[in-house]
């Protein structure tokens, strides 16, 4: 049996690739995130973020989003 592990957006070293995998979230978050372009299933890229705080800047597609610290701890991505 395959257990996958899946960690937040803002666990991700700087620069590292994931694919977007679920969101733990209410209803209105997740369809914030959406219409944002952060989707299941998307490919995505840290750009940058602080260690303990601040924002987590992500690149999906051709689009750059900053997050904050709090919500990019709520989309759950594998590496």
């Amino acid at each position: 049996m395959i257990v996958k592990k899946y960690i937040s957006l803002a666990e991700l070293e700087t620069g590292q690739r994931c694919r977007i995998m679920k969101f733990l979230s209410g209803p209105g978050l997740t369809r914030r995130l959406e219409e944002m372009g952060i989707r299941a299933g998307k490919r995505a890229v840290k750009i940058s973020g602080m260690p303990l705080r601040g924002p987590v800047v992500v690149q999906v597609g051709g689009t750059r989003i900053a997050l904050g610290h709090g919500m990019a701890r709520k989309i759950m991505v594998e590496v």
